[in-house]
């Protein structure tokens, strides 16, 4: 059996990812069998539920974002091994859901996947957590070395295409209310710096029309199955 088709949809949050990978999965099943990957660790998720706990909800909230923010900068460290062990431990569920990707692709399948791991921009952004932090603990280092292999592993394996949406920073906040300025403003100025090992990206506008932007990265996979 062949392997299926790869097919990557990136962007910051509100870029309309979601929505544009569905349609590409409607699209390309004319074609034969396909499915979408989800590839993000989800974290925020996690953060937004424990938000809405009672009571100690949101100074837990703060805590981790804080801690976050500061495993994030280039300038300081990683403030506790703890912290670094729930980083990588999030990366470790992106790898799962990856080597899930490959089994679909391994049985001939295509498949869309909802953001992609990347290693140009690190810190953030479905890239390495650790390896931007001034880390001085030896198991934090560890942690660090382990989850860069992890995220070179992943980014070997490149798309066969790569849709990327670009959105500017009102636009994704109107979208997304729930999410933090400074995040999708450091992802929105982010997102033209991705590459993925050499695969071709087509650039699409999110404040274009969505029937827009679907026919486009319609009209950018159609040839790939064409071969």
């Amino acid at each position: 059996t062949a392997e299926g088709f790869l097919i990557a949809v990136v962007g910051c949050d509100g870029s309309g990812k979601s929505t544009v990978a569905d349609a590409l999965l409607a699209h390309i099943r004319r074609y034969g069998p396909a499915e979408t990957c989800h590839l993000g660790v989800q974290s925020g998720q996690i953060g937004r539920r424990i938000a809405r706990l009672p009571l100690i909800g949101a100074l837990l909230d703060r805590k981790i974002a804080n801690k976050s923010s500061r495993a994030r900068d280039k300038h300081d460290k990683i403030p506790d091994p703890l912290t670094a062990l729930v980083i990588y431990l999030f990366s470790l569920r992106r790898v799962r859901r990856f080597r899930r990707m490959l089994a679909l692709r391994k049985r001939g399948i295509a498949v869309v996947t909802d953001r992609y791991p990347q290693t140009a921009v690190h810190g953030f952004f479905d890239g390495p957590g650790l390896t931007v932090a001034a880390a001085t603990n030896p198991f934090v280092r560890m942690l660090a070395r382990r989850e860069l292999a992890l995220y070179e592993w992943m980014t070997s394996f490149s798309p066969d295409i790569v849709i990327r949406l670009n959105v500017d920073v009102e636009t994704a906040l109107a979208r997304k209310p729930d999410h933090r300025r400074e995040s999708i403003e450091a992802k929105v100025a982010a997102t033209p710096q991705l590459s993925f090992g050499g695969a071709p990206i087509l650039d699409l506008s999110s404040l274009d029309p969505l029937t827009e932007v679907i026919a486009a990265a319609a009209r950018a996979v159609d040839p790939i199955f064409a071969r």
